[in-house]
């Protein structure tokens, strides 16, 4: 008997009532795990540190949770968090070992914990209006199949042949103290920063993003960073995953009780570039966001319009050393 795996947007249930990963029905309200796991709010104090979400209000990172039933949690999540825990609080090294799609569903389980959070303060808000809940089409799209891929953790599903995903791990010569996490819910990108190391990942491109920027990867990949060049490449992979143009589809392959998702041709039937243009005055921007903490302006960032400021390579296009950049950690 094929695997049938949950598709919560098929019904549009988002209640803690159910297990968010297979739609069982809970024993209580206290079947919930947080977002955030605990091992990590410990490690940076973040419990009661303020969260915003999308609607502008406020949460704590410990108010973040997820419905989940305890024996799937016992059974599936627990291990899978355990096994993260040591390799990052290990370091740089043990996360490179690392099974590259237990990094996926680890930091997939937390992005989606996140949206479905913002999901449930969407209804909370239009049933307060009157209205029913409403989500973009595209936006459905790309949340109901990172959905579907995070149930390889439970179920015997499997990617035929290919990686859902782009992922980028760096050793970074970071602040111990200080935690660094991005989101981008719209285009399902990720990125952390703690420790010795620095992880983004492109939740559903089917690995352009690594294509596209194989040039600069291949001139820094073996180097350790300097925080401002891991935030440097960080808004470069942010800003060509908003000029991704493609909704990536996908075929459910049923044999005997296991499930493949097979990754139709991304250019389809469009002769369109995979990416629109690049435009450096929004990569600027782009940029500026991801400096905040050396204070750098767009009129210093974009001073040469054709030739972006950047701390990953000089004026040659060659690698700059971390040891050249006079800046704070």
């Amino acid at each position: 008997m094929p695997v049938k795996p949950y598709a919560p947007f098929d019904a549009a249930n988002f209640s803690n009532k159910l297990c968010f990963l297979t739609g069982q029905t809970l024993q209580s309200e206290e079947e919930r795990v947080q977002v955030f796991p605990q091992w990590l709010m410990s490690m940076y104090g973040l419990e009661d540190k303020p969260f915003k979400l999308l609607d502008e209000s406020m949460a704590t990172y410990k108010d973040i949770k997820l419905p989940v039933a305890s024996a799937v949690n016992e059974t599936y999540l627990e291990p899978l968090e355990a096994e993260v825990e040591a390799a990052f609080k290990s370091g740089y090294e043990a996360v490179k070992a690392l099974d590259e799609l237990k990094l996926f569903q680890w930091a997939g389980k937390l992005m989606y914990g996140i949206i479905f959070n913002e999901i449930q303060v969407g209804i909370r808000q239009q049933r307060a209006q009157g209205e029913e809940f409403t989500m973009s089409q595209s936006i459905i799209h790309k949340i109901s199949h990172l959905h579907l891929m995070l149930q390889t953790i439970n179920l015997p599903v499997f990617f035929e042949e290919f990686k859902p995903y782009s992922l980028f791990l760096f050793k970074v010569d970071n602040n111990q103290e200080e935690f660094g996490y991005r989101d981008e819910i719209n285009t399902l990108t990720f990125s952390l920063r703690i420790k010795d190391f620095g992880l983004i990942l492109c939740f559903q491109d089917n690995g352009a993003n690594r294509n596209y920027h194989h040039e600069i990867l291949g001139k820094i990949s073996n180097h350790t960073l300097h925080p401002i060049q891991f935030e440097e490449f960080s808004g470069r992979i942010y800003y060509s995953n908003y000029l991704f143009n493609r909704l990536p589809e996908y075929n459910m392959l049923p044999v005997a009780d296991e499930l493949y998702i097979e990754a139709m041709p991304l250019r389809g039937f469009s002769s369109k570039p995979l990416f629109d243009h690049w435009q450096n005055k929004t990569y600027g921007q782009v940029l500026e966001n991801f400096w905040k903490n050396w204070g750098f302006l767009l009129l210093e960032i974009i001073k040469n319009p054709e030739q972006p400021m950047s701390f990953l390579v000089d004026a040659n296009g060659n690698f700059r050393d971390r040891s050249t950049i006079d800046l704070p950690c």
